[in-house]
């Protein structure tokens, strides 16, 4: 069986890993991966052709290697070769630079990663080995501050109850430590060498797969099975924390491990403009074969009609007839009409992308000092597309808001405790902060205005002590007391913190934890209650539970979650309580709170005997866990009393209304997708100004309707949608916020941007032509995922009113004028056509066709990519609707290339019949003649390069000191090489090279030549000046509105698995966080620009 096992894994994919601990010869017999890892793409022997061979897939390259070698074949050649091998050399090389430094660095990275050492057991003994040569099944020994070499299973470790730490940020950003726990049968080993050497478990576990969140997986020991699941592995780019050692087992070495598996391609987001790009490139080659086979039909008939006439001093060459001839003909055109394709479009492209995004990552004025966060742009390839959003779908809790809760209002039993906003202003001196210096505990940072609910508590009313009890008891908190009395609270959720730590306050004070016992303090009074089981939260159950046994021995479950969820299990007779509760619930809906619903169950001992023995059995179970848990979940969660509501206080992040308010100026759409409950969703909205009370009709989209996400019914969703000012999504997924902006992607045919700073934003920002994130309170995930990333969601005025609209500005200037500059310079050619017999002879000189597109001008069209701007700064915040343009891509388009032909085809005709109507039988001033080839084609290629200068200058409406040297530069440079070139030395020197000698000072040294020039540069620009650069006046109203209604509201926010920690013997350490500063007052002067608007933040304070 094993042999066929083997044979099967050499062809087919891995269905499942089996190894052995300390059996090297039988886990080699697998063929698993071994512990070296490459990402490097090249070596010394391989770099050349697979570097050339991927640039050649590349259409632009292919074509131009393509006629080099036509240019080859000395039959159809019409321009020396070095044209075009002079600036495809300079393209590959450049790009082959560019490539082999970035796999120099990964064969660096590589060398040094697979070099590290690690401690191996290796018959019986502890022996240093290089991580490469590290193999499945190995054991090996970490210590402290280590990185992981594998993805291993934990055997044991230096800490109580087997537990490690962890700090995970190269998997996925998140700095807090994690916890991971050993078997208990593997756990005993401890550091026991001879223990470890004789170790002989089997695994068997999933294949390799790129899943970080899960694993599952059997170790058999003597017969005996034991269930592996994640929190029993420490992966591969973890790093050891706070513990002095570890033993762990390989089951995935190199290319398999997680990490490795994580780092496939990401999806390649291209813009709007690099697709239109595409297709313009394919209607260029549409061009240049209809102009090519006008050029053949051209050399048949002018073969057929006149060249006869020219045999007698120009013979046919040997059997060449008009028709073979003619073939010769079209292919010659294609040389010398090469440069509508043009070569060195793509990287001047990215030189002006990547310049771009070194603004954004240099703008100070993104720049969140608090935290010391920069803005940054991860992707240099979508900048222009900042410019063209219509659609932004942000994320609610953490990117609109602060994400830092503090506990504001309750319902207890009925009674409202906590007082309206309103009366406190009106009655400030009765609504001073409640006194807690009573309790020793008491966290001095925590504010409350309601003396009667301290008042109640005291009293010893029941249902406010099992109020605050479950507030104490139902929590997956994490406590640290490095002092006796200095408690601090680690919560992998800000309500969590908020809700425990108000708690603590009116007097039930969460203190300790094991994984079997929770110990508070009640009123002073020491109780110490058996944890028997944690119902963790999840996206689904929107709720989390705990059951625990009191000293005195009754069962409780104590319960929290979302209102809908809650009420669904509540026994009938709490409904006269539910209908009191739910008016509560939505006043705090109405005054933007974050609200969850509490209550409990007693438990008989009996039905708890049998419930937990299933419990067991679902939770060790290996296939469909979940489901079984779930179940268990549902038959206990039932029939519950109510014990009432929390409010908790999340504030809005400092300028979000006016950012809010300044995009929806600029007409780009914003629509909320949240968690939250829909009272939540609808009054958030009010308060950032996406709602107002003007507004009649408010269309949200809540979960319980999200089968309009359904194929038959989501072109309606859209449409009405799209009907609506602004669309909140209330109660949908993850997946479910993602598929909204699929939706809008696909049938609105517009550029959308995704905003978010969690997790479950991940999904939305990579659906999204953009995806932002907001380096939070949630982690790093959302910013790994992301294309750009800041602090603040104020910033994202800044990123697209700003640097999106100069970046689309300038690449939209770029393209017409790098299409004009090569579409004018490629025609000339055509209308000489007809004056050389179609014999494919050139305009301009071989040395100025070669330099044309590398020297002459590709440093201007780049300072006006890089430098130009329309408006400065304060005026693109003053008037956003001079974003609407790129909304409707109205700078470049298929029109705006149509007419860019036509504006070519116009200059074009001037530049060759005027230079040559001018030349035609004139003189020089001593009478002799100068109509000349070489003469006409130096007018001819100064004409073009003065006039291609001078549209430069029209087209830059912002000039820098590098845009005049660029500019003055180039045609100085022009004329040096000119002069260089067609002079006496270079053509004794090389005289087949230069033979144009004495070209230049013979024919600029006329008057009339420059008077040609200027008159022809003169009638190209006047059209230019008449037509495009006449004024166009805007009519700009300014209407800040006040939004005078504060609403809001939220639910339960949580993340699933912590549950499970906290009854496993896990603890949660994590590392100090400096709690953020508190909202302060904004001063925002209206009607003056936002770039203006300082924003006054106060000191950091810690939070409750």
């Amino acid at each position: 069986n094993k042999s066929h096992f083997i044979c099967c894994s050499q062809f087919f994919a891995e269905k499942e890993r089996l190894l052995r601990a300390n059996d090297r010869s039988y886990n080699l017999s697998f063929h698993y991966a071994k512990n070296a890892i490459k990402t490097s793409k090249y070596n010394v022997f391989t770099f050349l052709p697979l570097n050339l061979f991927e640039q050649f897939t590349r259409l632009a390259n292919a074509y131009f290697l393509f006629l080099l070698v036509l240019q080859l074949i000395p039959q159809i050649s019409s321009v020396p070769w070095f044209t075009t091998a002079v600036p495809l050399l300079a393209v590959l090389a450049i790009t082959a630079v560019k490539d082999a430094n970035d796999d120099i660095n990964r064969h660096k990275c590589d060398k040094q990663v697979n070099n590290r050492l690690v401690n191996v057991l290796v018959d019986g003994h502890l022996k240093k080995e290089k991580w490469m040569n590290v193999q499945v099944g190995d054991i090996v020994k970490l210590e402290s501050n280590h990185f992981v070499t594998a993805d291993l299973l934990l055997l044991s470790s230096s800490e109580p109850l087997n537990l490690v730490y962890v700090e995970t940020a190269e998997l996925d950003g998140e700095t807090n430590l994690k916890v991971k726990q050993a078997l208990t049968v593997t756990g005993e080993m401890g550091d026991n060498i001879e223990a470890l050497s004789t170790f002989r478990g089997e695994v068997r576990c999933e294949p390799p797969n790129n899943r970080l969140d899960k694993f599952k997986g059997n170790l058999t020991i003597n017969g005996q099975t034991y269930g592996l699941d994640n929190d029993k592995v420490l992966l591969r780019g973890c790093t050891l924390r706070n513990t002095e050692w570890c033993f762990g087992l390989v089951i995935f070495g190199g290319p398999d491990t997680k990490l490795m598996q994580n780092s496939g391609k990401s999806t390649f987001k291209r813009t709007s403009v690099d697709h239109l790009m595409n297709v313009l490139v394919l209607c260029i080659f549409g061009i240049l074969a209809t102009l090519c086979a006008i050029m053949t039909i051209g050399h048949s008939l002018w073969e057929d009609k006149e060249g006869s006439v020219f045999t007698v001093f120009l013979p046919r060459v040997p059997d060449v007839d008009v028709p073979l001839s003619s073939f010769y003909s079209f292919w010659s055109y294609v040389i010398v009409l090469n440069t509508l394709v043009p070569i060195s479009l793509y990287v001047s492209v990215e030189m002006i992308r990547l310049g771009n995004s070194f603004y954004i990552d240099w703008d100070r004025k993104m720049y969140y000092p608090k935290n010391d966060t920069p803005a940054q742009a991860r992707t240099t390839t979508l900048n222009e597309e900042l410019g063209q959003i219509k659609y932004i779908f942000s994320d609610k809790t953490g990117t609109l808001t602060q994400n830092i809760m503090t506990f504001n209002k309750c319902s207890i039993n009925g009674k409202n405790y906590g007082r309206n906003m309103c009366f406190m202003l009106l009655s400030l001196q009765k609504t001073q902060r409640v006194d807690f210096s009573w309790n020793q505990l008491a966290d001095p940072n925590f504010i409350f205005h309601d003396y009667s609910l301290l008042e109640t508590v005291k009293e010893g009313n029941p249902e406010a002590r099992a109020f605050f009890r479950l507030l104490a008891l139902c929590h997956t908190v994490m406590p640290e007391e490095k002092k006796e009395g200095e408690l601090n609270y680690q919560a992998q959720s800000p309500d969590e913190g908020a809700l425990v730590t108000a708690a603590r306050n009116f007097g039930f004070v969460f203190r300790s934890r094991t994984p079997e016992t929770i110990t508070i303090m009640e009123m002073g009074r020491k109780v110490t209650c058996e944890l028997l089981a944690v119902l963790d939260f999840n996206n689904v159950r929107k709720r989390m539970s705990v059951i625990v046994r009191s000293p005195e021995g009754k069962m409780t479950l104590y319960c929290k979650g979302a209102d809908t969820i809650i009420y669904e299990r509540l026994h009938p007779s709490c409904k006269k309580l539910m209908d009191v509760t739910t008016g509560h619930l939505n006043e705090y809906a109405g005054d933007g709170l974050r609200t969850l619903v509490l209550a409990y169950k007693d438990l008989e001992e009996s039905y708890m005997d049998g419930w937990r023995q299933r419990h067991h059995e679902a939770s060790t179970a290996m296939e469909g866990q979940e489901e079984m848990l779930n179940e268990l979940y549902e038959e206990i969660e039932k029939d519950m009393t109510l014990l009432g509501a929390t409010a908790v206080e999340d504030k809005l992040q400092d300028g979000v209304p006016q950012t809010i308010e300044q995009l929806a100026k600029a007409d780009i759409k914003i629509w909320v997708l949240t968690g939250d409950k829909q009272e939540t969703a609808e009054n958030i909205g009010y308060s950032c100004n996406m709602l107002r009370e003007e507004m009649k009709d408010v269309f949200i989209v809540a979960a319980n309707t999200a089968f309009a996400l359904e194929k038959d019914l989501e072109l309606e969703l859209l449409r009405t949608a799209c009907m609506c000012q602004t669309v909140i999504c209330c109660r949908v997924t993850p997946l479910q916020k993602a598929q909204v902006v699929q939706l809008v992607k696909k049938y609105k045919q517009a550029v959308t941007l995704a905003i978010g700073d969690g997790a479950n934003d991940v999904s939305m920002i990579k659906a999204a032509h953009i995806g932002v994130g907001i380096s939070g309170q949630e982690g790093m995930q959302a910013v790994l995922s992301s294309d750009f990333s800041f602090a603040q969601f104020r910033y994202l005025q800044r990123l697209l009113l700003v640097h999106g609209r100069w970046s689309y500005l300038r690449m939209c200037k770029f393209l017409r004028y790098f299409f004009y500059k090569n579409f004018t310079y490629t025609l000339v050619h055509f209308w000489y056509a007809f004056f050389c017999g179609f014999s494919a002879q050139t305009v301009y000189d071989d040395w100025f066709i070669t330099l044309y597109n590398t020297v002459y001008t590709a440093t201007p069209v780049l300072a006006l990519g890089l430098f130009d701007q329309d408006v400065n700064d304060r005026w693109s915040f003053q008037y956003p609707q001079l974003y609407s343009p790129g909304q409707l891509n109205m700078y470049f388009s298929k029109k705006a290339f149509v007419r860019c032909m036509m504006h070519s085809c116009y200059s074009s005709l001037i530049l060759f019949f005027i230079p040559w109507a001018a030349m035609h039988d004139t003189v020089r001033d001593d009478g002799k003649d100068i109509a000349d080839y070489q003469s006409f084609a130096l007018l001819a290629q100064t004409c073009l390069l003065v006039l291609v200068s001078a549209q430069v200058c029209l087209d830059t409406y912002y000039w820098t000191a590098l845009n005049q040297l660029f500019v003055w530069g180039s045609l100085a440079v022009y004329f040096a090489v000119t002069f260089t070139m067609y002079s006496n030395g270079m053509f004794f020197i090389f005289t087949s090279v230069f033979p144009l000698i004495g070209a230049a000072r013979n024919s600029l040294s006329q008057p009339n030549m420059w008077l040609t020039i200027f008159l022809t540069s003169l009638l190209c620009v006047l059209p230019v000046l008449t037509i495009n650069h006449h004024v166009f006046k805007t009519d700009i109203q300014i209407n800040l509105k006040n939004a005078n209604t504060r609403r809001s509201g939220y639910a339960f926010s949580h993340s699933q698995g912590y549950g499970v920690l906290v009854t496993s013997k896990r603890f949660l350490r994590l590392k100090s966080r400096s709690a953020l500063f508190t909202k302060t007052d904004t001063a925002l002067v209206e009607n003056q620009p936002q770039y203006y608007r300082t924003i006054t933040e106060e000191p950091e304070k810690s939070q409750g």
